[in-house]
């Protein structure tokens, strides 16, 4: 697939380049960034370019797995990170420090869902290791049901199984459980 654009009020999803290569590598060498998810540590700017590179166009162009990066409309600056697996129907994301609080994350997640159900989906997954209420948040706000804790689909930085709190929102709108969030 062609990468596409994606736009609300408060956020503008495009295709990461190797221009934005100091904005990734930046924004994680923040400790929540590294603590919540498997990008390198530490991380320097060749795993920055190496992910551009290696995961980036050849995910899109293999259908395989859609990345953007999270910009506030009119600026060039990489805010953050959303994707979108095919085979697991599944989304995962990750926003700078300077971001967070301002709803950015909400609408890109609100952007990623509509496009993947446009495209066919039937509904999308999420999860996050136990104890990133942050990212469930996320979740909840954007109208994922808590379907419970289980091993993660991606497994911790040293290969192990990690708990993790599960969600999905079914493209219906229907709910996937009744469980309580966390």
């Amino acid at each position: 697939m062609l990468p596409v654009t994606l736009e609300s009020a408060r956020v503008r999803l495009d295709v990461p380049t190797r221009a934005d290569a100091p904005a990734i590598t930046a924004a994680c060498q923040d400790p929540d960034v590294v603590r919540w998810t498997t990008v390198p540590s530490p991380y320097s700017s060749r795993d920055a370019t190496t992910f551009v590179d290696a995961l980036v166009g050849p995910g899109w162009a293999s259908d395989r797995e859609y990345t953007w990066a999270i910009r506030r409309p009119g600026s060039t600056w990489l805010e953050g990170i959303v994707g979108y697996r095919t085979a697991g129907r599944d989304l995962g994301f990750w926003l700078a420090p300077s971001a967070r609080g301002a709803g950015l994350m909400h609408d890109a997640v609100e952007l990623v869902v509509d496009w993947a159900v446009g495209q066919g989906a039937p509904d999308v997954y999420w999860e996050c290791y136990v104890g990133n209420t942050a990212s469930a948040a996320v979740a909840r706000r954007a109208g994922f049901s808590y379907t419970g804790t289980a091993d993660a689909r991606v497994p911790g930085r040293d290969g192990g199984p990690t708990p993790a709190w599960t969600a999905l929102r079914r493209a219906d709108g229907s709910p996937a459980s009744d469980l309580a969030w966390p």
